[in-house]
This record gives C-alpha cells, sequence and structure tokens, in this order.
C-alpha cells in the first residue's frame, strides 16, 4: 500500500513539475533567451569545429 502512495505522490509532483516547465517557457521573455543561448552554443560549436570536419 505504501508503494502505491509512494508512487501515487512521485506522479504528481513530476506532473506539476512539468506544468512548471511548461508556464515558464510560454513567456516570451524566457524564448528569447533560450534563443539567444542556442545561437550562441551553435556559433561557438560552429567555430570550433576544425576545417574539413563536420560540428558534432
Amino acid at each position: 500500500m505504501a508503494r502505491l502512495i509512494r508512487g501515487m505522490v512521485k506522479s504528481a509532483v513530476v506532473a506539476k513539475a512539468f506544468q512548471i516547465v511548461k508556464r515558464q517557457l510560454e513567456k516570451p521573455e524566457n524564448q528569447r533567451r533560450i534563443k539567444d543561448l542556442v545561437n550562441r552554443a551553435t556559433t561557438r560549436g560552429a567555430q570550433l569545429a576544425k576545417p574539413g570536419r563536420a560540428a558534432a
């Protein structure tokens, strides 16, 4: 019985965390930050790639 309750609590915590993350990702300022971070990561990766080899 305790395992069942523990499983339900874990599921509820994961569901709530998912709701929070989804809500944060919908905010325009967070979308802008994510876009900037992705752009920096991709440009840095392109700079680090050696000539003649594909970037990983």
